[in-house]
């Protein structure tokens, strides 16, 4: 059973940190291309950041660059994103998907981690 676990999410002030884990099972992680994704309330998903399989390539959308940072561990079978300068905007249920290398459809998800930003 293919399964992607989330986990780190929280409360933090304004200016705060968090690092969100993401646990796979059930599939070759180290094949797979891993993102994050994150989805605040009433708005669309929004793609935050990504990473190819081997880790040596690392992507960021503009609203996160400089913050945020994404890796992996691929003999744990983790993802990880570590969030710095956390910004009330930056409110969201936060997403783990996987995707084969070189595809564009993602197939797996994980369940989501809540974070808040607020004082």
């Amino acid at each position: 059973e293919v399964q992607l676990v989330e986990s780190g999410g929280g409360l933090v002030q304004p200016g705060g940190s968090l690092r969100l884990s993401c646990a796979a099972s059930g599939f070759t992680f180290g094949s797979f291309e891993m993102s994050w994704v994150r989805q605040a309330p009433g708005k669309g998903p929004e793609w935050v950041s990504g990473i190819n399989s081997g880790g040596g390539s690392t992507y960021y959308a503009d609203s996160v660059k400089g913050r945020f940072t994404i890796s992996r561990d691929n003999a744990k079978n983790t993802l990880y994103l570590q969030m710095n300068s956390l910004k009330a905007e930056d409110t969201a249920v936060y997403y783990c998907a996987a995707r084969p290398a070189r595809t564009t459809i993602y197939d797996y998800w994980g369940q989501g981690t809540q974070v808040t930003v607020s004082s």
